[in-house]
């Protein structure tokens, strides 16, 4: 097995407490041990989203594409409209998973490397109805941040009726998020990011109004991913009953105990602040020290996840970490692929300082012709 760094944008390295977790024998998912470990992650998660006892927490078997799923076949039905706010790749395919289940979509792409205007959202939502409203908090594309909270204060004062629904994917564990808060109806995510679990886990929180139109949808245009049959089954684990409609993925779930476990003890607003600082660093490391451009155009819409920086040969820089045991992204936007590469700077690698993981990538980098 590979010992190389891992510093893509997900997944990211774990730690040996999360490690373990997945090494423990295999349970029934309907045991006292198993149910109460799904309780705890359930109730972890609630915190991890800064979300209250009205809110409700899903974790199912799955990427964290089937956030997406999820949202367009419980939260909008065929033939009502969304807007979606575009600041990347991953913004576009969560229209096109829209589209795909029948929503009209109305999508305002943003600058590249920048954000939407709020006067656009605005003027958007005063034209027309909408049934919900994506927000790609960290679009993992251009890591390029938006300002959900400002997002969602006009949402609600132009058109408070239209869900709020928040891709946090690169976001939930490492930028500050408030569900109830700033008022989000759906918020979905993925264990291998931020959140310092592996892959498998599709990791979502409906409001009171949300859960409401996900139980009272007549029409389920999926079977899985359809709230309305896993909801009870939520509810029951978190109330330590077990329940079935389909099996968990018992080590993720203890994974994932584990994982949330460690952001709770570190302090979530201190491990936000530890990712800012680290970013920070990294990305003045990147323009100020080596004299490049990052995609973001300023600050205040950069990620503190991810950085995506312009390089003249992106497959050369690439090629050298990886002969330096370091594992980086190509870029993935259709504009600039071939101009940029990605690199992460979540969750272990930040908050564990003796790692040194970003210190050793910069001085790779250094001695890269970039």
């Amino acid at each position: 097995m590979s010992t190389d760094i891992l510093l893509i944008p997900g997944p990211i390295v774990i730690s040996k407490r999360v490690q373990d977790a997945l090494g423990t024998p295999s349970v029934a998912h309907t045991c006292p041990e198993f149910v109460a470990t799904f309780s705890d992650a359930l109730k972890n998660t609630r915190q991890l989203f800064k979300a209250g006892a009205s809110a409700q927490p899903v974790v199912l078997a799955g990427s964290g594409t089937l956030g997406w799923d999820i949202t367009a076949s419980n939260l909008i039905c065929p033939d009502e409209k969304a807007l979606v706010l575009s600041t990347g790749f991953f913004s576009d395919s969560f229209a096109d998973c829209l589209t795909a289940y029948g929503a009209k979509v109305n999508k305002l792409d943003a600058p590249l490397g920048d954000v939407v205007p709020l006067e656009e959202v605005r003027s958007a939502l005063k034209k027309d109805a909408y049934k919900l409203i994506t927000i790609t908090h960290v679009d993992t594309s251009t890591a390029v941040l938006s300002d959900v909270k400002s997002i969602c204060e006009v949402v609600k004062e132009v058109s408070p009726e239209t869900l709020i629904v928040v891709d946090a994917v690169c976001s939930a564990g490492c930028e500050a998020l408030e569900f109830d808060a700033w008022g989000i109806d759906y918020a979905l995510t993925a264990s291998q990011k931020a959140v310092g679990a592996p892959p498998g886990l599709s990791i979502s929180m409906l409001s009171q109004r949300a859960t409401h139109v996900a139980l009272q949808k007549a029409e389920q245009r999926m079977f899985f991913a359809s709230l309305k049959r896993w909801i009870p089954i939520m509810q029951n684990y978190e109330n330590r009953q077990a329940s079935y409609f389909a099996t968990p993925a018992v080590q993720l779930v203890n994974a994932l105990k584990e994982s949330t476990g460690e952001i709770l003890e570190y302090g979530l607003d201190k491990r936000i602040e530890k990712h800012r600082k680290v970013s920070e660093w990294f990305k003045s490391q990147l323009t100020e020290a080596m004299g490049l451009e990052l995609v973001s155009v300023n600050d205040a819409v950069s990620a503190h996840g991810l950085t995506a920086v312009y390089v003249k040969d992106p497959p050369a820089a690439i090629s050298t970490l990886k002969s330096k045991g370091i594992v980086i992204a190509g870029g993935i936007h259709k504009d600039i692929k071939g101009e940029y590469i990605r690199v992460g700077h979540m969750g272990e690698s930040v908050c564990n300082d003796s790692l040194q993981h970003l210190q050793k990538c910069i001085e790779a980098l250094k001695q890269v012709a970039l």
